[in-house]
């Protein structure tokens, strides 16, 4: 039963490591086919290419900075419904929880492979012990 736990636990670490990498890959690929560039006055990554979890964050903030500026320090829930600038709160609201979903979506990632490498240790060590214990066995009888 312990060889069978072995295999299966190194079966889904690599399992949930080839998911983490491709979930990564797929969601940067994603937001570079965006061409996005963090804005020239971010407090950080500013010119950057939106291609990961730091700069997607960073261009979050900043447009969040921007729209509040925009508004007079109003969200899109605090502005009346008849205000033009409503549009404009929404979108950014909308742009900025995109942002921040592929933000999750990269640490779910790393999540996934850290659990993986984790599953793969586990399995490893389970074969190992189960080694010893037939050598110290073979070698007491």
């Amino acid at each position: 039963m312990r060889k069978i736990a072995s295999l299966v636990a190194i079966v889904l670490g690599a399992i949930m490591i080839i998911g983490g990498v491709a979930t990564w890959f797929v969601v940067t690929n994603t937001l570079s086919d965006q061409n996005i560039t963090v804005a020239e006055d971010a407090d950080c990554l500013a010119e950057d290419d939106v291609n990961g979890p730091f700069s997607a964050y960073c261009e979050a903030k900043i447009i969040d900075k921007h729209t509040l500026d925009t508004t007079g320090g109003k969200t899109y829930a605090e502005l009346d419904r008849e205000d033009p600038l409503r549009e404009t709160a929404m979108n950014s609201a909308f742009l900025q929880a995109s942002l921040f979903t592929s933000v999750v979506a990269y640490g779910v990632a790393a999540m996934a492979i850290a659990m993986g490498v984790l599953f793969i240790l586990i399995g490893l060590g389970m074969r190992d012990v189960g080694g010893m214990r037939e050598t110290t066995t073979t070698t007491t009888t």
